[in-house]
């Protein structure tokens, strides 16, 4: 049981690795859509689809009696609220073995959805649906989300339904490790919008935002860049803040119950009546870090997420890009970043989904500060040299991004011009 503020900071303190034991894990969400009509799919297709991928050595995850996932050789296929599906890797050595787990999954995904005759769309935000219109699940804790996130953000449901992200986890080797890498995460954010940036089409118009989805996630429950992230956060400042966040439910043996009344801290002290005023056990603490979901946060290792979804051609981009900054280059990034202002940050974060590159931060725009940050997290992937059977470092995946930066060009300019020209809703799939 969890009944002291100490038990939370030796919780971040166990996941203190070595570095040469560091990881990378990668996780990333799609769209899915009927061929026939343009529509997401259903559950019931979710379970046609999930039933069809066992024949690639995926076993089936229940909840009661309700199929709600896959795994396979420590990776998840998850079931997200609007039946998103995310792939939630192993956690690997390297950009090369962390790219050719995504190039299988893709592989066995894409047999899966051309047997069912379904497409996949992989965008920050659903390019065609209106809200209504999308199907839910059977997953229980969607129930309740749906019912409570509103009340703390009036584009929750739109995040939960209608947006996909790729998000990377990296690992620590000591408190000041995590305060370096926590601090370069989270003034980067309004960069990583820019450069990413992919949903910029919402149904079927112009957005006029480029990453309509950190707009969505601005605007969303739970969400945003809180100003004490900028400070030098150490475990213990961020267990203050998790036992001061609002509980979004407690699991209590099948059910959910509702949080919406309680904070963390309520449930320490054994004050929650709906669960007999029990403790909370570790089980629950891992539940109520993964409902925090601000632009980054801390479990056993830092999540980073605040990049759109993209299709192949950039997908191992974004994880190469951060692993170049913060295991390649740390030192020489957080000297750079430690002398931003972090209201200048923040201002910088809510203009970037609609700016973009044209963005100002610390009177450069984000395109000068992409390009820094690119050829400093080359930079730190030269230095790590680890190559490819073709004796290739893994600084060949920054390629998509230098092109981006060398023609100001984010897949969410190339979808508006794809699109605009005959709004044909087939140039939105993954071809």
């Amino acid at each position: 049981m969890i009944d002291s503020k100490e038990q939370i900071i030796e919780y971040f303190k166990s996941g203190i690795k070595d570095q040469k034991n560091f990881k990378i894990g990668i996780e990333h969400e799609k769209f899915l859509f009927n061929n026939q009509n343009n529509k997401r799919i259903d559950y019931s297709k979710i379970k046609e689809m999930f039933s069809a991928l066992l024949e690639f050595g995926w076993n089936p995850i229940f909840e009661k009696d309700n199929i709600i996932g896959l795994n396979k050789n420590g990776k998840n296929i998850t079931l997200e609220p609007g039946n998103q599906i995310e792939l939630s890797g192993e956690k690997l050595n390297n950009i090369h073995e962390a790219c050719a787990e995504s190039y299988d999954y893709l592989f066995e995904l894409k047999q899966v959805t051309k047997k069912l005759n379904l497409s996949i769309v992989s965008a920050g935000f659903d390019p065609i649906s209106k809200l209504n219109e999308i199907p839910n699940n059977p997953k229980q804790r969607y129930k309740l989300m749906t019912k409570d996130m509103p009340l703390g953000g009036e584009l929750s449901l739109d995040m939960m339904y209608r947006t996909c992200g790729t998000q990377l986890n990296i690992d620590y080797n000591s408190e000041e490790d995590f305060v370096k890498k926590f601090k370069i995460v989270n003034s980067i954010v309004p960069i990583s919008i820019a450069l990413f940036a992919n949903s910029s089409i919402v149904e079927k118009k112009k957005s006029n935002y480029l990453s309509y989805r950190s707009k969505v996630w601005q605007n969303t429950s739970r969400g945003g860049l809180p100003k004490i992230f900028f400070e030098k956060l150490n475990f213990e400042k961020y267990t203050d803040f998790i036992l001061d966040f609002p509980l979004l439910f407690i699991q209590d043996k099948d059910n959910y119950i509702s949080g919406k009344n309680y904070k963390f801290s309520d449930f320490m002290n054994r004050r929650i009546n709906e669960v007999d005023n029990r403790p909370p056990f570790e089980i629950d603490l891992s539940t109520h870090l993964s409902t925090v979901f601000t632009e980054n946060r801390l479990k056993k290792y830092i999540e980073i997420r605040s990049m759109d979804t993209c299709g192949w051609d950039c997908l191992c981009a974004g994880p190469a890009f951060y692993i170049g900054l913060l295991y390649g280059n740390l030192d020489e990034v957080y000297d750079l970043v430690s002398k931003w202002d972090k209201n200048k940050i923040i201002n910088a974060y809510l203009e970037a989904p609609q700016k973009g590159f044209n963005t100002q931060l610390m009177g450069k725009d984000l395109l000068y500060w992409a390009s820094t940050l690119q050829d400093l997290s080359k930079k730190g992937l030269e230095k790590r040299d680890i190559v490819n059977k073709s004796n290739k470092n893994e600084s060949l995946f920054l390629n998509h991004l230098q092109k981006v930066i060398d023609n100001r060009t984010t897949n969410a300019d190339h979808m508006i011009s794809k699109f605009s020209k005959n709004e044909d809703l087939s140039e939105l799939y993954d071809k």
